[in-house]
């Protein structure tokens, strides 16, 4: 039995709980919305919601996968709902929001695996909101490339697509995905001149050698901003926290991918794969 490593100081979370936060969970509530913020128990949902921004996730709150690093409920999904695509688009007006960010669970029980959805829904964004910039963590959609144009040709700002860790742990932790075929769906979105993004995980058991060759692989797919955060076990049932990564390799870490080419990192132990999205897309503007 792996004995469990104790959480450091410097993992401290502060949940907020003012009068912006409240008024970001009373419209995402009342629009019958789901986050990855509340799903995924992201460790900045209090700083991002006080701010007013969200991670909207479409598709439903199941995932038909069932990754061991991830803390969104595996089964099977309920039908689409027709209306979410007008409903995450009023609550980005209402949010007034500059800069919007839609994920989604996968969807692989439908035969177009939710990518018809995924393109009404940044099309019915853009029709209310054409002042906010939109960006999308998009699954791999089995690699099915007709698919992923679908999405590329709702023309999105920025496309994400999450590595999650290493080459070497992906088939230990996520349950369909692999390694080649995520830097597949990011180097098609790259050719389409979309601004690409990926994040990864690191505490999982991976070297610095693994991470900074998982970095050389995303430059030459194409890729120009990377996340790069301390996973964080969600149950005991979920795969285990090798190591809790001080500061100061987080630090070492982005200064070795601006050196290698990347455009903007975000590199921190409470980094998730939207946290400061605001702030990156101001490279769409250069």
């Amino acid at each position: 039995m792996t004995e469990r490593v104790r959480k450091p100081q410097w993992l401290k979370i502060s949940i907020g709980a003012d009068g912006r936060y409240a008024e970001t969970k009373r419209i995402v509530e009342s629009h019958c919305l789901h986050t990855i913020c509340s799903s995924g128990r992201c460790p900045n949902m209090g700083e991002c919601w006080s701010r007013g921004t969200a991670t909207f996730m479409i598709g439903g709150d199941i995932c038909t996968r069932c990754c061991k690093f991830c803390n969104t409920q595996s089964g099977k999904p309920l039908p689409l709902d027709p209306e979410e695509p007008l409903h995450v688009a009023q609550s980005v007006a209402l949010m007034k929001l500059r800069h919007v960010v839609v994920t989604s669970v996968d969807r692989d029980d439908l035969p177009d695996l939710g990518a018809a959805h995924w393109m009404l829904t940044i099309k019915e964004i853009k029709r209310l909101n054409p002042q906010t910039t939109v960006e999308v963590l998009i699954p791999d959609f089995q690699g099915r490339a007709g698919l992923v144009e679908q999405v590329l040709d709702a023309s999105p700002d920025i496309v994400g697509h999450n590595m999650e860790t290493v080459r070497r742990i992906t088939p230990l932790v996520r349950s369909a995905a692999s390694y080649d075929r995520s830097l597949k769906v990011l180097e098609q979105t790259a050719r389409s001149g979309i601004l690409t993004k990926s994040g990864i995980m690191v505490g999982l058991g991976e070297t610095p050698t693994e991470v900074e060759e998982l970095m050389d692989d995303l430059r030459c797919a194409g890729c120009r901003i990377l996340t790069i955060g301390q996973y964080l076990q969600p149950s005991r049932k979920h795969w285990p926290v090798r190591e809790y990564v001080t500061p100061a390799q987080f630090d070492a870490y982005r200064q070795v991918a601006l050196a290698k080419g990347f455009s903007e990192v975000e590199s921190a132990p409470l980094v998730r794969s939207s946290y400061h999205a605001d702030r990156q897309a101001r490279l769409l503007k250069g």
